[in-house]
C-alpha cells in the first residue's frame, strides 16, 4: 500500500476540512457566492495548494456553489444569499499532486423544520454510506446504504450523478452512484484506494435539467436539493475519512 499517498492525502484532507469549516461560517445573508469562492481560493492557495476545480477544462473557480433546486456545478455569482436559502458548497484542492474533494449543504435562517429534517437525513445517509467504505466491500454496498436512508424518509436520490474515485485526478474510477446499481456489485474496494463518497438527493423528483449557464444542474420539478461529500482513504483494516 502506498503510505506516501496516504500521508499526503491525510495532510491535504485536513487542510480541506478546515477550509470547509471556514466557508460554512462565511455563508450569511448578504454575502455572495463569489465572495465565498474568493475566500476558498485565498485559503487554498495561502497554504501552497491549488484549487482542484480549476483543473477541470473550461472552469475557472475554486468552488461550485448551488442554491435551493440546483444540485451541482453551480458557477458562483455576485447575487447575495437570501434568508431561507439552501446553500451547497462543493470545494476541492490539490495537495502535492493529490486531489481532495468535499461538499456540504447549509441553510440560512429562518430554517423551515422540514428543511432541517431534510439536511439531517442527508448527513445520516452519508454516515451510513461511509460505514460501508471498507476493504473487501463493494461500491454497491455504499450506494445501497445511501438509497435506503434517503428513500425511507420519502426523498429521492439523484440518479444522473455519482461519487467517484479521487487521487491523481479529481474524477477517477470507480463511479459511486447514489442508488444501488447491480453493475457495481463486482467493484470491490482495496487498501490504498481513495474515493469521494457523496450523497446527492432531492425533496421531490430526481430528474434534472441544465440551467442557462450550461453548467448548473437543477431539479426539473424545482424541489430542494442537498449534497454531502467526504474523501475517504481505504486502509487494510478500515478507512480514514480525510476531509471531515
Amino acid at each position: 500500500m502506498n503510505t506516501q499517498k496516504q500521508k499526503l492525502m491525510q495532510a491535504g484532507g485536513a487542510r480541506l476540512g478546515r477550509i470547509k469549516r471556514e466557508l460554512i461560517e462565511a455563508v450569511k445573508v448578504s454575502a455572495s457566492p463569489l465572495e465565498i469562492d474568493a475566500l476558498a481560493d485565498r485559503l487554498i492557495t495561502a497554504a501552497g495548494d491549488y484549487p482542484s476545480f480549476k483543473t477541470v477544462r473550461g472552469y475557472h473557480h475554486a468552488t461550485c456553489i448551488n442554491l435551493n433546486s440546483a444540485v451541482v456545478h453551480g458557477i458562483p455569482t455576485a447575487e447575495p444569499f437570501r434568508a431561507g436559502d439552501l446553500v451547497t458548497i462543493d470545494v476541492g484542492l490539490v495537495h502535492k499532486g493529490w486531489h481532495l474533494d468535499t461538499s456540504v449543504t447549509v441553510s440560512l435562517p429562518p430554517v423551515d423544520p422540514r428543511v432541517e429534517k431534510f439536511l439531517r437525513l442527508g448527513q445520516k445517509a452519508l454516515s451510513e454510506a461511509l460505514k460501508q467504505a471498507l476493504p473487501g466491500h463493494s461500491v454497491y454496498q455504499i450506494s445501497q446504504a445511501m438509497q435506503q436512508e434517503v428513500e425511507a424518509a420519502g426523498y429521492s436520490v439523484i440518479r444522473d450523478l455519482t461519487g467517484h474515485g479521487v487521487g491523481k485526478h479529481l474524477h477517477e474510477e470507480p463511479n459511486i452512484p447514489c442508488y444501488a446499481d447491480p453493475r457495481t456489485k463486482n467493484y470491490i474496494l482495496k487498501p490504498g484506494q481513495s474515493i469521494a463518497v457523496e450523497i446527492m438527493y432531492s425533496m421531490g423528483d430526481y430528474r434534472l435539467k441544465t440551467g442557462p449557464d450550461g453548467w448548473t444542474l437543477f431539479t426539473i420539478d424545482g424541489s430542494l436539493t442537498a449534497m454531502f461529500e467526504e474523501s475517504v482513504f481505504i486502509t487494510p483494516d478500515g478507512q480514514l475519512i480525510l476531509t471531515r
